[in-house]
C-alpha cells in the first residue's frame, strides 16, 4: 500500500507549479510551466485564463510523472494561487470573456480615487481590512462591468461567473460543478466582510458588483469539491485552498504570534499571524483572513505588500542590461563595500504599504560620475531589504507582540547577501528553511490536515527546519541611518504620475 500523497497546485504570477508531497513533508515530484504575460497598455497587466489552466495541467503531469504516480494515487489536492487576479467566464460554456486582470494592474486607480474622494476609504477599511487600491479584485470587476454594457446585463442576470484564480481552477478541475473560493482569497476582494466572514451587500453595491456572479466562500480547510474524472483522470477531493501569501505563512509554521514570513517573488510579501481577532493597522498595513481558518474558527494575518522585488532584478537584467543572468547580481553587488550614495526605488507600478500610491514611479537617485553598475546593483538589493525592514517596523506597532524572527522563501531568498542585508536592516534573525517551496507546502499541509494525514498544527510545525540563520551584524545607529535615507528616497517618487 502506497503512503498518502497530496498534490499541491501553486499557481503563480508568471508560472504554474505542482508539487507531490508525502506525509513527511518531502517533495516527491515537482513540475513548473511558465505562461505569457500581456501588457496591452502602460500600467495594464493581463493573463489568458486558458494559458493558466493549460500551464497548471502541464505542471501537474510533470510532477506526477516525476513521482511515478497517477491521479488515482492522490489522497487530496491543495491549491494556492496569485490572489487578486480576476477572471470572468460564461456559466454555460465555461469560456472566459477575455483576459484576466492581474493583481499588478493599475487601470482602476481613477475608480479608487473617486471612491476615496467620496469618503468611502474608512468604512471600506473597517469592513475589509484593505485599502482602496487597484491592487484588489473589487475595482477590477467594477471596471469590467462599467466598460461593457452586455457584460453588465449578463452579470445581473446571473449567466456569468467571476472569481479569483483559485475559483477558476476549481471550476475547471470539477468540470464546472463548483463555483467556490476560500476565505483568504475572498478577503482580498474589497467585497468581503472579514469581521462577519461573508460577502457584504453594502460593498457589492458600492463596487457595482452583482452578488450573482460571486462564488460561495468557505474556510481554507474544507471540501471544495472533487475533481472530474474526465478532466483530471480520477476523482480526488480538493480539501485545502489559500491565497499564495497565506499559504506561505502556513508552510513556514506561522501558526502563532512571533515569527513572520517574507516571500521574495515578483513582489515581496510580509505576513505575520495576528491571532483570532482582526487587527486594524493605522500604518497602511492590511488585515486579511489566514490560511488556518477551519474547524477551530477564524484566523487573521497582518500583511505588508511590496509590489516589486524579484521583478527589479529582472528589470536590471532584461531592460537595462546591468547583469546578464539573475544570479550575477549577488557577486556584482558584493564587489563594492556600499551603495556609493545611490538609492533605487522600484515603484514601477506604484507603491504598496505603507504609502499606497498608485501614481508613484521608479527612480534611481544619488548618481555621480563615479557611480558604477555595481553600486546600482547593491542599491537594488538594499531596496528590496529596506522595503521589508520598514514594514516590520510598522507591523510591530500594530501586533500584540513584536516580530521575533523572519522566515523567508521565494527565489531571491537564495541570495545570501540580500538575506544578510535583510537581517541587518530589520535587526532580527532571518531564517531560511531547508525547502523554500513553502507556498506549495502550505497548500499541501492545509489539505492534508483536512483529510487526516497530519493530526495537528504541532505535527505540521515539526516538519519545518532551518537551513541557514542570518544574524544581524549592523548596529542600531547605522540601521536607522539606512532607513532614514530610504524614506527620503521614497518620498521623492510619490505622486510622480499625477494627472
Amino acid at each position: 500500500m502506497q503512503p498518502p500523497y497530496i498534490l499541491a497546485i501553486d499557481q503563480g504570477t508568471t508560472s504554474s507549479r505542482a508539487l507531490v508531497v508525502d506525509a513527511a513533508g518531502e517533495i516527491a515530484g515537482l513540475g513548473q510551466q511558465p505562461f505569457q504575460q500581456h501588457y496591452p497598455q502602460p500600467g495594464w497587466v493581463e493573463h489568458d485564463p486558458e494559458d493558466i489552466w493549460e500551464a497548471t495541467l502541464e505542471s501537474i503531469t510533470i510532477a506526477l510523472a516525476q513521482a511515478a504516480l497517477t491521479p488515482g494515487d492522490l489522497a487530496a489536492i491543495g491549491l494556492t494561487n496569485q490572489r487578486e487576479t480576476v477572471v470572468v467566464w460564461d456559466r454555460e460554456t465555461g469560456e472566459p470573456l477575455g483576459n484576466a486582470i492581474v493583481w499588478q494592474d493599475r487601470r482602476t486607480a481613477g475608480i479608487c480615487e473617486d471612491l476615496r474622494s467620496a469618503g468611502h476609504e474608512e468604512t471600506t477599511r473597517k469592513l475589509t481590512g484593505l485599502k482602496l487600491d487597484p491592487y484588489f479584485s473589487g475595482t477590477k470587476l467594477t471596471w469590467l462591468l462599467r466598460h461593457d454594457e452586455a457584460v453588465r446585463e449578463r452579470a445581473a442576470a446571473g449567466t456569468l461567473a467571476a472569481g479569483t484564480v483559485d475559483t477558476w481552477l476549481i471550476w475547471k478541475l470539477t468540470g464546472g460543478r463548483r463555483h467556490v473560493t476560500d476565505y483568504t482569497n475572498a478577503s482580498r476582494t474589497l467585497l468581503f466582510n472579514i469581521n462577519r466572514g461573508r460577502w457584504d451587500d453594502s460593498l457589492c453595491d458600492l463596487f457595482e458588483v452583482p452578488r450573482a456572479i460571486l462564488p460561495t466562500a468557505q474556510p481554507s480547510r474544507s471540501l471544495f469539491g472533487t475533481t472530474d474524472e474526465s478532466v483530471f483522470g480520477a476523482r480526488v477531493p480538493i480539501t485545502g485552498v489559500a491565497g499564495d501569501q497565506q499559504a506561505a505563512l502556513f508552510g513556514q509554521g506561522g501558526f502563532a504570534i512571533g515569527p513572520a514570513k517574507n516571500t521574495y517573488g515578483t513582489g515581496c510579501f510580509l505576513l505575520a499571524n495576528a491571532g483570532k481577532r482582526p487587527v486594524h493597522s493605522e500604518g497602511g498595513l492590511l488585515t486579511s483572513i489566514g490560511g488556518g481558518a477551519g474547524p477551530a474558527g477564524p484566523e487573521y494575518v497582518l500583511e505588508g505588500s511590496v509590489f516589486i522585488a524579484g521583478a527589479l532584478v529582472q528589470w536590471l537584467r532584461d531592460e537595462i542590461g546591468v547583469i546578464n543572468h539573475s544570479a550575477e547580481i549577488e557577486p556584482l553587488a558584493a564587489s563594492v563595500p556600499d551603495n556609493g550614495g545611490v538609492a533605487v526605488v522600484p515603484a514601477f507600478t506604484g507603491l504598496g504599504a505603507p504609502d499606497w500610491d498608485p501614481r508613484a514611479r521608479g527612480a534611481i537617485m544619488g548618481i555621480t560620475r563615479g557611480t558604477t553598475k555595481a553600486h546600482i546593483a547593491r542599491a537594488a538589493l538594499e531596496a528590496i531589504a529596506l522595503s521589508s525592514a520598514e514594514l516590520i517596523e510598522v507591523m510591530n506597532e500594530s501586533l500584540p507582540e513584536p516580530i521575533t524572527e523572519l522566515r523567508v522563501d521565494g527565489g531571491a531568498s537564495q541570495n545570501n547577501l540580500l538575506m544578510q542585508m535583510q537581517a541587518d536592516f530589520a535587526g532580527i534573525p532571518v531564517l531560511r528553511p531547508t525547502s523554500t517551496e513553502t507556498t506549495g507546502l502550505g497548500a499541501a499541509y492545509i489539505a492534508g490536515l483536512e483529510v487526516g494525514i497530519w493530526s495537528s498544527l504541532e505535527e505540521v510545525g515539526e516538519l519545518w527546519r532551518a537551513e541557514r540563520v542570518f544574524e544581524p551584524r549592523m548596529g542600531p545607529a547605522e540601521r536607522h541611518r539606512h532607513l532614514r535615507q530610504w524614506r527620503r528616497a521614497v518620498e521623492r517618487t510619490l505622486g510622480w504620475d499625477a494627472e
